[in-house]
């Protein structure tokens, strides 16, 4: 009797252990953004042909998106039927439904995950980032069928706004890569696409009560940017770089972004950045100067040591104009018609004032209209462009700078410069959308200090930046943190003229933005993120061939160490990714040393060695080179 109670014990013990050991290996899935829970479950559960979909009728949208989806990535040709359909007999199903999502915040919803079933609860938007979810969780490969793990995830948005904004002036980009960015986004849960369609080099929106907007101003001469300082036009050169948004493609790309829940902010650029505008419209600007061409580069201007400028070539439309307002009028009567977004951005920012100051009209009018300075009179113009864009049923958002001259008006700013301008617009009562370029926000800043990096606009914002950046300010209140709209990255793209460097410049820093702007702060976890998550998603880019910036094998780009032996342990980012090194400070590649494991390297006394690694990918991706000093110095 004690040898069989013994016996059992053991028995159940290791029937036990067995449990806990294959528990503990259950792993949360690679879900980015971060869902607010997940609870992972026992179990499985098979996709496969015979898998089918029930719905409400109401949500057909996210179904059609769905299905598409699954008949375009991994062939199955999935049966939907109603939910009120009974006797079906393909199961297992997948249920998709806005039962009880009654009690759901905006954008949230449940996704349970068990042998059995798949059911997602929300509405609206909610269901779609539960499709979202539900995407990323399978894998890239199937085999006819698809194991997914037993789970239960209920999830929410933490900002409404997240937003990603992208700069076609510099370089244009055509409708099919906006709809591929817009996929980009959907899949990450960004929900805002800022759209910023005029600046000096491009005018890129058919307005059609000005056709020289676009006949004119979409064009300028090819230059290729050197340090900014890029060659005037000049004449008879041929204007053929460019192109620009007709009003049918416009509302082509707004439809296939409302399919994703994807709203679009246009921003029309003034007072400032208007040369594309002028060299179409000359008497826009107080000089007046019929010779204004389109800006082929990054700006006609001369820096100085304490960090203003001088304009050399008039950007700025003159704000003491009638003729001006009309025109304004004209424009957003226009943008406003096209895009059912209720804010308009507006701009505001960099505005030069130097021909302003110097124009004798100008002055004439400051002093009749008792307005005290050159910044009060760009509050005066934002005050009037208000009214015009509310006139319009919209609402006006432009950067900081909008701001200058005391400007009381209701109106949102989008804060580029981060905490401290940031606390007094909220505290001020304004609504504030957060893209400070100092807290990782800036996606044309090179992603670390290597000098094989791309050409940037300068700066450095590495990934860990945007993911680790907390938007609430721990100076705000509760109540002051609610005009926290949400967060934005922007890509200004005087350094990026191509579609392949565009994704390497925001990926993988896209995946930090969608954390901070849906995850909660709590719930954001960096180590675990790039060992457990960003793997998986590098996989998935490397699969697709869409260019994206590889993670190094060691996390020092360039350092020196003091040393007689260091053990070198390279990262790799993903399974099939290599790392490749050399000992002789040679940039290595496919031919040198493969990395298979940690090496110990013995450094002799006075001597220094020089370690270069390479990551390069199955596809041919690769890494910015480390450069590692190993310096055995004992005398």
């Amino acid at each position: 009797m004690r040898l069989w109670a013994t016996s059992s014990f053991l028995l159940n013990l290791f029937f036990l252990l067995v449990s806990l050991q294959c528990h503990a290996q259950i792993k949360v899935p690679a879900l980015v953004p971060t869902p607010a829970s997940v609870k992972m479950g026992q179990g499985s559960f098979i996709f496969s042909a015979r898998t089918v979909i029930r719905a409400d009728a109401a949500e057909c949208k996210t179904v059609n998106f769905f299905t598409k989806y699954l008949l375009n990535t991994w062939k199955f040709k999935t049966m939907v039927v109603s939910s009120n359909v009974k006797n079906v007999t393909r199961q297992p199903a997948v249920y998709i439904t806005t039962k009880g999502s009654e009690q759901l915040p905006a954008g949230g919803y449940k996704l349970s995950i068990t042998p059995a079933a798949i059911t997602l609860v929300g509405k609206d938007a909610g269901l779609f980032y539960g499709i979202q979810t539900l995407i990323q969780l399978f894998p890239l490969n199937t085999q006819g069928t698809v194991v997914l793990p037993c789970l239960n995830i209920t999830d929410q948005p933490r900002f409404a706004y997240r937003g990603l904004m992208l700069d076609v002036s510099r370089h244009f980009f055509t409708v099919g890569q906006i709809k591929d960015l817009l996929d980009l986004m959907a899949y990450y849960k960004l929900n805002r696409f800022h759209w910023h369609l005029t600046d000096d080099q491009g005018w890129r929106l058919e307005i059609k009560s000005l056709p020289k907007l676009t006949q004119v101003g979409a064009w300028r001469v090819p230059r290729l940017e050197f340090s900014g300082n890029t060659l005037p036009p000049q004449p008879g050169e041929s204007a053929s770089d460019g192109g620009f948004y007709t009003q049918e493609q416009v509302k082509d790309i707004i439809r296939y972004a409302t399919e994703r829940h994807i709203e679009i902010l246009p921003e029309i650029d003034v007072p400032g950045h208007s040369m594309a505008a002028i060299a179409g419209y000359p008497e826009l600007c107080v000089t007046q100067n019929p010779d204004i061409k389109v800006n082929p580069g990054s700006s006609f201007a001369k820096w100085f040591p304490h960090g203003g400028f001088e304009m050399y070539v008039d950007n700025t439309i003159n704000p003491t104009d009638e003729h001006v307002y009309q025109f304004l009028d004209k424009v957003f009567t226009e943008v406003a018609a096209l895009f059912p977004y209720p804010y308009i951005h507006i701009g505001g920012d960099e505005c030069y004032k130097g021909f302003w100051e110097k124009d004798a009209g100008v002055q004439r009018f400051i002093k009749q209209h008792h307005i005290k300075d050159m910044h009060a009179l760009q509050g005066y113009f934002i005050s009037r462009l208000n009214k015009i864009v509310q006139s319009k049923g919209k609402k006006l958002i432009g950067w900081d700078e909008i701001l200058e001259g005391n400007l009381n008006d209701n109106v949102a700013v989008m804060n580029r410069f981060g905490e401290k301008g940031a606390v007094e617009q909220a505290r001020k009562g304004l609504d504030i959308v957060l893209a400070p370029g100092g807290n990782g926000l800036y996606f044309d800043y090179a992603q670390s200090k290597s000098d094989m990096e791309p050409s940037s606009h300068g700066g450095n914002a590495p990934l860990w930046q945007s993911f680790n950046y907390n938007p609430e300010y721990p100076g705000l209140s509760t109540e002051e943190k609610k005009h926290i709209l949400g967060v934005e990255a922007c890509v200004w793209t005087e350094h990026i003229s191509t579609i392949a460097k565009l994704y390497y410049m925001i990926l993988p820093r896209m995946l930090g933005l969608a954390e901070t702007s849906w995850s909660l702060q709590a719930n954001k976890s960096y180590k675990q993120f790039i060992t457990d998550f960003l793997p998986a998603h590098l996989l998935r880019f490397d699969k697709a061939d869409i260019n994206y910036r590889v993670p190094t094998a060691l996390e020092q780009i360039d350092t020196t160490i003091n040393a007689s032996t260091y053990k070198f342990v390279a990262k790799v980012p993903f399974k099939g990714a290599k790392v490749y090194y050399t000992l002789n400070n040679i940039t290595p590649t496919e031919t040198d040393h493969e990395y298979i494991q940690p090496v110990t390297l013995t450094i002799p006394e006075n001597t220094k060695m020089i370690l270069k690694t390479i990551v390069i990918t199955p596809v041919g991706h690769r890494s910015v080179v480390t450069r590692m000093i190993i310096d055995n110095k004992v005398k």
